[in-house]
């Protein structure tokens, strides 16, 4: 413990962020760092608990309590304190292949679970991890690691978003040949076309496809492993195959959408955001610029929507939230908002919300194409772009015909692996557990990887 008296004498001190009517000028990202004195300062206030359920990692009444991951945070917090970010970088990267990615968009059930939290401010345990990464690279500390042996085994990887990336780089290290075959034209999946550029700039994602290729990684784009004939050859020539795809089934609007233009699924308008801004390429799904937006629903991707929106320019904004206001009101009476919302309210002067309210029909004129939306209680919206962010039903059935595999909202599997009904076909991540956070697809690549190999080796040292 660097410093006994840490949480005593520091306040807690979270990263700075832009101002709102700044960062929606463009898509640069809005957390900025801090100066390494203060991040030291941060990392001090940890406790160094007896029992420190921040790394605990496990379901308590319905919650997540603590890091999925089991991240070490007492020993690197004690690291950064005293200066030591190259050891810090060595317990970090003991249990988390990403960093770079979960301290900047998970939610930090770390700090949820801090004792220091208990009476006070939690440990800003969430920007102490990004540092630590961060300072790696910019300090090149982040060479490519190779295995000192190599099985002779052969794994495909079908999807590279976080599941995928952690099952490869776990694979890869211990001395297998891992290809990992994508769909689309980047390799990251959600990382890379679900996440927008100011919450997970595409420049970080990148960088690490790039030190996983150094390293040995073999990426294939554009090529869809649900074609029965690409499955057939995966199937074959390689010892296993891992299906990481997530669940990119969307939950269907419960109205009559067909014939309507400007309805659109909230991944589908993120991705076309992320083509049309990162890529110069022209998707056919349209900007939200000079448009009347509503969106449906209220978690993340919704609120990576309502800011995408705003970053395009669009003419106003409404969110339809299905439960009341009361539901997410903080004991002391205070609603908290994201930094959409912020945003939303910082350019048109409220909080694009409405509580209470779902939807009950569409206005289109005599071409089809969508001009309002009426609410159940008989409010009428004008609405040009109407976006539903309601969630995931399941993963794609065509992936799951082409290998074979037992299907029923997600790929079935043994209880309590990732093993599917077809001989060494495994699966991880959304498509195997369903919607969820990129943290807990880390934890699944991780999990999974150590199945397969036992699978190729008879034994495993993957953790």
């Amino acid at each position: 413990m660097g410093k006994p008296t840490g949480f005593m004498e520091y306040e807690r001190m979270a990263n700075p962020v832009r101002a709102p009517l700044e960062r929606i000028g463009d898509w640069e990202e809005f957390h900025l760092p801090c100066p390494t004195e203060q991040r030291r300062e941060q990392s001090a206030r940890c406790m160094n608990c007896g029992v420190p359920f921040c790394q605990a990692g496990v379901q308590f009444e319905g919650r997540q309590l603590g890091c999925p991951l089991h991240n070490l945070i007492p020993e690197w917090n004690d690291s950064i304190m005293n200066g030591h970010f190259a050891h810090a970088l060595t317990r970090l990267l003991k249990t988390n292949n990403f960093p770079e990615f979960t301290g900047r968009v998970c939610p930090a059930f770390c700090e949820q679970a801090c004792t220091c939290g208990l009476y006070g401010d939690s440990v800003t345990v969430h920007d102490n991890e990004l540092s630590i990464i961060e300072y790696a690279y910019a300090h090149q500390l982040m060479e490519p690691r190779f295995s000192p042996h190599s099985s002779g085994k052969k794994v495909a990887v079908v999807g590279s978003g976080p599941a995928g990336l952690a099952v490869a780089d776990q694979l890869n290290h211990r001395g297998h040949c891992v290809t990992v075959i994508e769909k689309r034209q980047q390799p990251g999946g959600i990382l890379m076309y679900g996440i927008p550029n100011m919450k997970l700039p595409k420049s970080v994602v990148r960088r690490r496809i790039e030190l996983m290729t150094r390293e040995g990684v073999s990426f294939v784009t554009g090529l869809n492993a649900a074609d029965p004939a690409v499955a057939k050859r995966l199937s074959e020539e390689y010892d296993a195959v891992v299906l990481c795809c997530g669940a990119e089934k969307p939950r269907p609007l419960g109205i009559e959408t067909e014939g309507v233009r400007g309805v659109y699924f909230a991944m589908d308008f993120l991705s076309a955001a992320v083509e049309r801004q990162q890529m110069s390429l022209s998707p056919a799904i349209p900007s939200a610029k000079g448009k009347n937006v509503v969106i449906i629903g209220t978690g993340n991707t919704a609120s990576d929507c309502a800011a995408t929106s705003i970053r395009q320019g669009c003419k106003s904004l409404a969110q339809l939230v299905r439960r009341p206001m009361e539901d997410y009101l903080f004991p002391d009476g205070i609603l908290p908002q994201d930094y959409a919302q912020e945003e939303a309210e910082a350019l048109f002067g409220h909080d694009p919300r409405l509580f209470s309210q779902s939807l009950a029909a569409l206005e289109t004129d005599e071409s089809g194409k969508l001009k309002a939306v009426v609410t159940k209680d008989g409010k009428r919206l004008p609405c040009e772009l109407l976006i539903a962010a309601t969630g995931f039903a399941g993963c794609r059935e065509d992936i799951c015909a082409a290998f074979g595999v037992a299907l029923d909202r997600t790929v079935k599997t043994e209880a309590g692996s990732f093993r599917t009904s077809v001989p060494h076909v495994f699966t991880a991540g959304d498509m195997h557990r369903g919607q969820s956070l990129v943290v807990y697809a880390i934890a699944e690549g991780r999990a999974c990887a150590a199945e397969v190999d036992r699978c190729l080796m008879g034994y495993t040292n993957l953790i």
